[in-house]
């Protein structure tokens, strides 16, 4: 082979490898295109769950706003109507203790007279019928502080 044919072979070589080089560049633009518009489509899904979270956030707002503007009506139907808040008969009114000679019994029986929950320090939370997992974790946290004092007597 001559020079020449050498630098003929060697400049298409070079032109073969600036071709595999151009067509690297165009798979590497095209796979971050591809990324860019993969991430694009990740961010419009986040922006529609976030949007989809404040629309749920937003009726449950409302449900509350609903339910508390309910309440607030029956709380206020009830201060007006005499009784109607012990939810009919009562107590006090069934088994009043009669007019007898103490003046506290008399005004106790006396008309609309209800009967009244005892309300104390702590006696909505402990008393409370509805919330029976109260008196279940008392009643854990007190077996519990008694296996440690039976342990350390033990010990």
């Amino acid at each position: 082979m001559s020079a020449n044919e050498d630098k003929t072979e060697a400049e298409a070589r070079a032109a073969e490898v600036r071709e595999e080089i151009a067509i690297t560049d165009v798979r590497r633009a095209e796979e971050q295109e591809a990324k860019a518009e993969e991430a694009i489509a990740d961010a419009e899904r986040a922006e529609a769950k976030k949007e989809r979270e404040r629309r749920e956030a937003e009726e449950r707002r409302t449900a509350a706003q609903a339910e508390a503007e309910r309440a607030r009506e029956a709380a206020e139907a009830a201060r007006r109507s005499p009784g109607a808040g012990s939810g009919g008969v009562s107590g006090a009114s069934v088994a009043s203790p009669g007019l007898g000679g103490e003046p506290k019994a008399a005004a106790a029986a006396g008309f609309g007279a209800t009967a009244q929950r005892a309300t104390g320090i702590g006696s909505e939370a402990v008393g409370d019928p509805e919330k029976p997992e109260i008196l279940v974790g008392a009643a854990f946290a007190g077996a519990f502080v008694f296996a440690k004092i039976l342990k350390k007597i033990a010990s």
